[in-house]
């Protein structure tokens, strides 16, 4: 037992490059914090149940049991959901389907493991007797549980990626029974250092199919993305900000709004809703508004009007917040005092009171003119493959450098900036997420038509980048996806990182440069098995990787 209020260490900006002791650096509460800890033991119960139940073939649907994983472990997300009564309502929901299971087993005889989560009802007087019990520290062996950690927060990667296929009618029975079985290892307080290190492994294989199903929902929804210039300037009309990652979300706004004079406005990580057809057509989505989330609290005051969040990257606002009443919620996320928007029978959302008060506020303030472009996935990069294949035969184009991932606070991710600025001519930077920010505002130029910058979309769509890679494999006739040339500098911030990375790893690429620092909930020991197996290293400085990696 240790004298924490609270322990976390599941993002990059965790306190000290250790762990969140007292409150999170995010904003968390270590009420908040706690009350997550819970959940989570009731989900890796629920995971451990099912997992045994799916040999009798259980119906997930009927049982609820996928989408409260998906949704559980979504909210957990760091800057995801910061309300306490949202994540005690989540318990309550877990602990039913619990008991319901529990049922199940007893009246088709199947024997459970005797795993203290699989035991325990679930009870919240219960926990706090036992006070950090449940928490991340349970696990006394720190390389036991960095690999649990890392396979947990894996997990929560998947299921926030699986939450927004399924939102599009997009599901695989497969993905949910991996979550299972893997819950079920981590629950298991027998589980070795080998079982967790193939489970975990294991993870990206279902990162990579999870982000397969995603692409397939969005473009078989919305089209495939296309090369597109954005406007980041504003207009005349009121508008609405949304931000996050749900496209279903911007989707409804934008049939609700259209027609009403109010305009629509992306925000972080929602940029990439420009890219697709059936969303592009939409004459009032206006322009993307700002930058990466962690400039929102200045950006949101300009803005104006009435902001929704469909997933996370939420910072709590400033007491003197005037944006704090024109804050909308929905999904995972949750804030206390926040609205929020809660999906019909059908999955159908009503904005109704967004617009309202959208219309009767001042239109955005403008912060910056110009244009970005995007819109470089998979199909758009394949459409211009033989322009690009004749670039790097002809050495206009020498190497590309993947600088994929997330954006955030620190100094440090200046390190982004500068790296990009300093790459030599004939070097091509592919990217996807939010750490685009850092350089998406550049002009570093094109080479013969291509732009130096080919940004695939959100976080997710760093998929496109490993198709993109397996297809240049083939085109070049590579013995391996390492012998191609290709540098990976990863920003990393949160869980939809980690699942990538873990995705990147199953697909064999090697020598990954993570940053910018390494991983809290990463071991020396299991540092040292990631680092002789697949090379992961850390950042250097920008003048020492360029002369290690690029020159």
């Amino acid at each position: 037992m240790t004298d924490h209020k609270m322990f976390c260490f599941q993002c990059q900006e965790t306190a000290k490059g250790t762990g969140c002791t007292i409150k999170g650096v995010c904003g968390k509460e270590a009420s908040t914090a706690k009350w997550q800890d819970l959940l989570l033991s009731v989900v890796r119960g629920v995971g451990a149940i099912a997992h045994e139940l799916n040999k009798q073939q259980l119906d997930y649907e009927k049982t609820c049991v996928g989408k409260f994983l998906s949704d559980a472990l979504f909210s957990t997300i760091t800057n995801a959901n910061f309300d306490d009564q949202a994540i005690l309502n989540k318990v309550d929901k877990g602990i039913s389907i619990k008991k319901q299971l529990l049922s199940i087993a007893r009246d088709h005889a199947v024997a459970l493991p005797d795993y203290q989560e699989v035991r325990w009802g679930g009870e919240k007087a219960d926990y706090e007797a036992e006070g950090e019990r449940e928490g991340i520290l349970r696990n006394e062996d720190a390389d036991l549980r960095s690999l649990k950690e890392l396979t947990t927060l894996g997990l929560k990667g998947i299921a926030a990626y699986y939450e927004h296929a399924a939102r599009l009618n997009k599901r695989d029975e497969h993905i949910i029974d991996f979550i299972c079985k893997a819950l079920s290892v981590i629950a298991n307080p027998e589980s070795d250092m080998q079982s967790l290190l193939d489970i975990t492994l294991e993870t990206g294989k279902y990162g990579v199919d999870v982000m397969a199903l995603l692409d397939a929902a969005n473009t078989e929804t919305y089209g495939n993305p296309e090369i597109t210039q954005v406007n980041i300037g504003v207009g005349k009309n009121p508008g609405i900000l949304i931000s996050g990652h749900d496209l279903k979300d911007i989707e409804d706004l934008l049939q609700q709004t259209e027609g009403t004079g109010v305009d629509v406005y992306t925000h972080g990580e929602m940029l990439p809703a420009h890219y697709y057809p059936q969303l592009k057509k939409y004459k009032h989505l206006v322009g993307n508004y700002g930058n990466a989330w962690w400039k929102q609290k200045e950006e949101f005051e300009s803005f104006n009007g009435p902001i929704v969040f469909t997933t996370n990257c939420i910072i709590p606002p400033s007491k003197n917040a005037s944006y704090a009443h024109r804050v909308f919620t929905t999904n995972s996320t949750g804030f206390p005092g926040w609205k929020h928007i809660e999906a019909d029978a059908n999955g159908h959302k009503d904005f109704s009171e967004v617009i309202v008060m959208a219309k009767t506020c001042d239109a955005p303030q403008q912060i910056e003119t110009g244009k970005i472009v995007g819109g470089f996935a998979h199909a758009q990069v394949f459409a211009l493959s033989d322009k690009i294949v004749e670039a790097v035969k002809s050495g206009a184009i020498r190497k590309f450098v993947v600088m994929s991932g997330c954006d955030g606070r620190m100094k440090s991710r200046n390190y982004y900036e500068e790296f990009a600025k300093a790459l030599p001519q004939d070097v091509v930077i592919l990217t996807s997420g939010c750490a685009k920010y850092k350089y998406n505002k550049l002009n570093l130029g094109d080479i013969n038509g291509i732009p130096r910058v080919l940004d695939a979309g959100q976080c997710n769509d760093s998929y496109s980048w490993a198709v993109v890679a397996l297809k240049l494999k083939e085109i070049f006739g590579a013995n391996d996806i390492n012998d191609l040339p290709i540098f990976f500098n990863i920003a990393w911030y949160e869980q939809k990182a980690v699942i990538v990375l873990l995705a990147l790893l199953h697909l064999g690429v090697k020598n990954i440069h993570l940053g910018p620092t390494l991983p809290a909930f990463i071991s020396k020991g299991v540092l040292k098995i990631l680092v002789e197996n697949f090379g992961i290293a850390g950042n250097s400085t920008v003048e020492e990787d360029l002369k290690n990696y690029i020159l």
